[in-house]
This record gives C-alpha cells, sequence and structure tokens, in this order.
C-alpha cells in the first residue's frame, strides 16, 4: 500500500511545463507560479536598490490547498509539485488511500511511518465524513510539527453550494485545526475533459459492443461483466482495494448500464471510476449512457459535487481509445 502511494500512470510525466494554463483564466497561471515557488521552498525575494528596500514577502506556509472545480487540472499541478520538490521521503495518495493505511496499520504506526517525510501530497480530501477527516487532520498535524510539508486537493462536503466549484471555505472549517498551515490557491477555470467532447458518454449496441471487446482482447486483457454484477462486486470489496480489481486490465466491458437507484451503490461506482480514470483504463459499454446512471435526485442532493466529476470522467472513458 505504501509503495503504491506515488501519482497515477496518467501522471507519472506530468510537470509544471507540460500545465497549459488557459489565458482566459489568469488565476491557473498565478497558481502555477506559486505552487513552482512551494515546489522550490522558497519566493524569490525583489532585490532593493540603492536608497529602496527590498519589499516585504510573506514566507509560505508549509501547506497548500488547491482550490478550483473538476477539470481545472488540480491533479495534475499537485503531481507537478511531487515531481518537482527534490525530496527523499514524499507521497502522493488519494484521501482514501491514506485512511485505508490508517486502517490496516493504526494511527500510530501510521504517524511513525510518514513521520520525517518531506512532502504528503493528498488529493480529493474528503469532506463528508467527519472520523476519517479528524483523524486526518490529526495525523497531518503531527506531520507538520516535524517538517513535513502538504499540498491538497478536495471535495466539498455534502449540501454544499456552488457546485462544487469553490470549497476553500468547507476545507478550512473542517480541519480547522490545521488551518492555519495552509495557503489557499484558487484556480478558475472549465473542465477540460469536455472541452473536445460531447456532454454525453458513448454507448454502443451489443453488435458494436461485442466488436470492440473481441479487438481490444487480442492486444490486452480485457473484462467484460454485466453492469449490475460489478455494482454487486463493489459492494463486496473496500474500495481502497478497487485499484486492484483493475491492476493489468486494458479494457472495461459493462453491458446492459442501468440508472442506479442506491446512493450507497452509486457513491461506490464513483469510487470506482476514479481508480479506473487515474489509471487510465477505456470504457465500453451497452445499454443508458454511462453519463445518466445518477438519476435527478443524487444530482440535486449533496453528493452532487462528486456525481458531476464521475460524469465527465466517464464521459473521457468512453471516448478514450
Amino acid at each position: 500500500m505504501v509503495a503504491s502511494l506515488v501519482p497515477p500512470p496518467q501522471f507519472d510525466d506530468a510537470t509544471f511545463e507540460t500545465y497549459q494554463a488557459d489565458a482566459a483564466y489568469p488565476s491557473q497561471q498565478h497558481a502555477k507560479d506559486q505552487l513552482i515557488a512551494f515546489a522550490r521552498g522558497q519566493v524569490e525575494q525583489p532585490r532593493g536598490g540603492l536608497f529602496r528596500r527590498a519589499k516585504k514577502v510573506e514566507p509560505m506556509k508549509p501547506g497548500v490547498y488547491l482550490d478550483g472545480g473538476f477539470g481545472v487540472g488540480k491533479t495534475h499541478l499537485l503531481a507537478s509539485i511531487y515531481h518537482a520538490m527534490p525530496a527523499r521521503r514524499k507521497y502522493f495518495g488519494s484521501f482514501i488511500e491514506y485512511t485505508a493505511l490508517v486502517g490496516a496499520l493504526g494511527y500510530q504506526n501510521t504517524v511513525k511511518l510518514f513521520l520525517g517525510s518531506d512532502l504528503l501530497c493528498i488529493d480529493e480530501f474528503e469532506l463528508d465524513d467527519p472520523g476519517d477527516t479528524m483523524v486526518m487532520t490529526r495525523l497531518l498535524g503531527e506531520l507538520v510539527a516535524s517538517g513535513t510539508r502538504l499540498a491538497a486537493t478536495s471535495n466539498t462536503p455534502p449540501n454544499a453550494l456552488g457546485e462544487g466549484r469553490f470549497a476553500a471555505q468547507d476545507f478550512l472549517r473542517e480541519i480547522h485545526a490545521m488551518s492555519d498551515s495552509f495557503q489557499t490557491i484558487r484556480i478558475d477555470g472549465t473542465d477540460y475533459r469536455q472541452r473536445a467532447v460531447d456532454g454525453a458518454a458513448a454507448v454502443l449496441d451489443p453488435a458494436a459492443y461485442e466488436q470492440q471487446i473481441t479487438a481490444a482482447a487480442a492486444s490486452r486483457a480485457v473484462s467484460d461483466d454485466g453492469f449490475g454484477t460489478l455494482i454487486a462486486h463493489l459492494a463486496k470489496v473496500h474500495p481502497s482495494r478497487y485499484i486492484r480489481l483493475i491492476d493489468g486490465i486494458g479494457m472495461i466491458g459493462l453491458r446492459d448500464v442501468e440508472q442506479l437507484q442506491d446512493q450507497s451503490a452509486a457513491l461506490r461506482f464513483v469510487a470506482f471510476i476514479d481508480r479506473a480514470y487515474d489509471a487510465q483504463v477505456p470504457i465500453r459499454a451497452t445499454g443508458r449512457p454511462l453519463s445518466d446512471v445518477f438519476g435527478e435526485e443524487m444530482l440535486a442532493g449533496g453528493y452532487r459535487k462528486k456525481y458531476l466529476r464521475a460524469i465527465s470522467r466517464l464521459i473521457a472513458l468512453t471516448t478514450a481509445a
């Protein structure tokens, strides 16, 4: 589990140079510049002239929080920090991976494991589980006290307003004991995954599905399951282990997709899609478009942001080669 705490394969080569800031949203370039300084561990001090004092620059905090909507490149920037920082011990993982580690090793052993590390990157800090949030806040507090630097993104808590676009106040409120340790960096923008694709996940008829699955199976491992079968199986596996379900899989096939009726099943499916997206495994499906699996009631509820992010990723994966 510890060995897997590195950026997802799609971000193996993520750098600040490959992050393409959108000129229509100046905050993207500003965030990039700030994070480059954070990764270097210092802010360049303006030089003073002969009779002019250099402008005082506030020291950077030990943590940065990337505040923006889904699809604006937060994970790319988070991975760029990881790759750019010259650290001997650094870790990158999702919130659920860190909490799963606490569950497997126990709190004190997890503290010992990370104590003295140089950098901890936390993607999608979950704010809708008070217990896990409290455990992580306590863990981060102990690590910062030992010199560890932090970089994080987060989701929004249930019933948060604003379509999940900016969650800084929610994040700082939930981790109040650590809020003074984080500098908020806002990133505006539109979801890059939907800039070049239609607003619905691609769906195949049975014949086309069989053809594509068979063709893909000739060169890589392919899964071929009924949608209901997958949903039932996810209920029997802890979300921290979903990554193992797609280990070595080159394409995911889902037959007879239906709209989900149970919120717990829907959230498990979101976690599964997050792992599939991290691994960049394309999906082929029949039945209902996967972008329609979350009903109107779910999209109007407290987990709206999670579902919208999943829809964005499903559109991307079903149109990927």
